[in-house]
């Protein structure tokens, strides 16, 4: 699936794409990001790896997505043992995901590229934000598969997608905190989110269902009660939302934030905490944030 382009790394050596520089008896691991998941919110790139991969890894809410355009074949196409025949005569099989199966699924990725095997591993979002990359680079190193290819395709993470929403609210410097405290323990989280909001980021939080409130909290220690905060569930999914009836944005205070828990509906909710140069605009049809970069205005550009 590689180009074979080559690209120079820092220090200027010529560095080849994932999947040149291995033989034609290996294939390649594809950890790939389907932003929302929906047809609509994934890159070409995305949908043309997922589609041709021998094996995708996937959970049931992102087969379903990726079946609406026929990314992944129908599911009564699909047999008992996850195998599916695609239009050109060749096979395609498709397994399971869950949280509890990741490092198995891992092993089992890397034997599939070593007989050969193209596999999709699918994130949501973009792998590299609290997506699935870094488990398949740690596993990687734990199980010493530096033969096998692996090559990351990017997607929409939340915070873009929720961004694109609301506005223009990361157009300065920002940041992403998640409060998911399953590796990390509250104080370390506490100390990120008061750094961030000492340094002027606009901050992004992600895993809210995990002590939001006490986020905010630690937030408004440092940063005005009046700077403009948006909260939104599942960006980019539209009625498919798996945390509310559908895709939702709310804008209102920093002070005001932790009025709204009935829109925190769980993993799919992600908040914009502004900063002092972040403004409510509002035209004809809704409200906007924005944030001009570096306070800038007309006479800037």
């Amino acid at each position: 699936m590689s180009d074979g382009s080559t690209g120079a790394d820092a220090g200027g050596s010529e560095t080849a794409v994932a999947g040149d520089a291995h033989g034609d008896d290996l294939g390649t691991l594809y950890v790939v990001g389907i932003g929302p998941g929906l047809p609509g919110g994934m890159t070409q790139r995305a949908k043309d790896v997922i589609r041709t991969a021998d094996c995708v890894i996937a959970s049931n809410l992102y087969q379903e997505f990726l079946r609406r355009d026929g990314t992944l074949p129908p599911e009564e196409a699909v047999t008992d043992g996850g195998v599916a025949a695609r239009p050109d005569g060749t096979r395609q099989e498709i397994v399971r995901s869950s949280m509890g199966r990741q490092v198995e699924l891992a092993r089992e990725a890397f034997e599939r590229v070593r007989d050969g095997e193209d596999v999709a591993h699918v994130s949501g979002g973009d792998p590299n934000v609290y997506g699935k990359s870094d488990l398949l680079f740690v596993m990687a190193k734990e199980e010493t598969a530096t033969d096998v290819p692996i090559e990351i395709v990017p997607g929409v993470t939340a915070a873009l997608g929720g961004a694109a929403n609301v506005g223009a609210p990361l157009s300065n410097d920002f940041c992403t905190v998640s409060l998911s405290d399953k590796w990390r323990g509250w104080d370390e989280i506490a100390e990120k989110l008061r750094a961030a909001a000492i340094s002027g980021f606009v901050i992004v939080l992600y895993n809210c269902w995990r002590d939001y409130e006490r986020a905010i909290e630690v937030i408004r220690e440092e940063r005005a009660d009046d700077v403009p905060v948006a909260i939104f569930n599942d960006a980019g999914r539209g009625e498919a939302g798996r945390n509310l009836e559908d895709e939702t944005h709310t804008i209102c205070r920093l002070d005001e934030a932790t009025d709204h828990d009935e829109e925190v509906g769980g993993m799919g909710t992600s908040i914009i905490v502004g900063n002092h140069e972040t403004e409510i605009w509002a035209n004809d049809y809704r409200e906007f944030l924005v944030t001009p970069r570096g306070g800038r205005d007309v006479e800037d550009f």
